[in-house]
């Protein structure tokens, strides 16, 4: 097993070392960077010896392995908008993100298990069709419509729920302000609400058709109809036989979902002017704030390889033959 976790580690670095190495090559072709730095009516002089203060005058490669070191040592650099270490605000701006993608994800699994089962009881019924239709539909709709629909509709026409804004949860939380999260629980929930629906929609609809694979291919199992035959409850057949055997692409699955939906906040965050780090990203970058970006592109590549190696161990656990591969 720790040969197998030893394994996954090193692909994980792999993977965070090409992600910083796209991500730096991507932002630095957009011309050279000195120019964020210095005022419009600097003169070349000026532009010349900050370059090379910044090391912007050294080849690519020589710039990202400085950069690397940089980030070894924990400096992402500092950000051009707000003056401040990089990672700071990222980091100032996660709690938002979390909270809308936590809620999101709740949405895309407690949803989609109990849709995808009863679709697989009742296949060929009118029940698994109007399911499986809604589900291709949910696939097929682009986020950033959903949210502008969700918008109109709901917001603007019906005004059920506000279309933008935020009451922080989980950030007093983590400052031990219990009393503030309490507070503002029934606002952050009436805020989450239309975000969260508009990221999770295209994950409920995809997590909905897979258990329902994943359940009619057990179903179909031997010991499915021996458990039915011994005159067990179709609840027991069900959940104690069927569904747990069911589990592995599922847990699969919905162990890489926080990592999608996490990838998937950029838009909708611009959409409802959420607070959170997809918006930053957004204003970053037609800012071109460099280390910012750079920053922001690091803590989502370490936590969703993060997500992954939980996921393969998770899955190593249920399959014991996956770590022999």
């Amino acid at each position: 097993m720790w040969t197998f976790i030893a394994r996954r580690l090193l692909q994980s670095l792999v993977v965070v070392f090409g992600v910083t190495l796209i991500s730096f090559v991507a932002l630095h072709m957009g011309g050279d960077p000195t120019y964020l730095y210095v005022s419009e009516r600097a003169s070349q002089e000026e532009i010349q010896e900050t370059r090379a203060k910044l090391g912007f005058d050294k080849p690519l490669h020589i710039q990202y392995a400085t950069y690397i070191e940089r980030l070894a040592q924990g400096d992402f650099g500092t950000s051009l908008t707000y003056r401040t270490p990089a990672i700071d605000v990222v980091l100032e701006r996660f709690p938002a993100t979390i909270e809308l993608t936590l809620f999101a994800m709740s949405i895309a699994i407690f949803a989609a298990i109990p849709i995808g089962v009863i679709s697989a009881l009742y296949r060929g019924t009118a029940i698994d069709g109007t399911a499986m239709t809604m589900a291709m539909i949910g696939q097929s709709l682009p986020s950033f419509w959903l949210g502008i629909m969700l918008i109109l509709y709901v917001g603007l026409g019906l005004r059920w729920l506000p279309i933008s804004g935020h009451s922080p949860l989980l950030d007093p939380l983590i400052r031990g302000e219990f009393a503030t999260a309490f507070a503002n629980f029934p606002s952050a929930v009436e805020h989450l609400i239309l975000p969260g629906v508009t990221i999770a929609f295209f994950s409920l609809a995809r997590n909905a058709r897979l258990v329902r694979s994943s359940m009619l291919e057990v179903l179909n199992q031997d010991y499915v109809r021996t458990a039915r035959a011994k005159g067990l409850s179709e609840y027991t057949v069900v959940v104690a036989h069927a569904l747990r055997n069911a589990w592995l692409p599922v847990v699969t699955m919905f162990g890489l979902e926080f990592g999608f939906l996490l990838s998937g906040v950029v838009v909708v965050e611009t959409i409802f002017a959420w607070p959170g780090v997809g918006r930053l990203v957004f204003n970053a970058i037609n800012q071109r704030d460099i280390p910012l970006v750079q920053a922001a592109v690091v803590v989502f590549a370490l936590l969703f390889v993060l997500l992954n190696l939980v996921t393969d161990i998770l899955y190593a656990k249920l399959d014991p033959r996956i770590r022999l591969g």
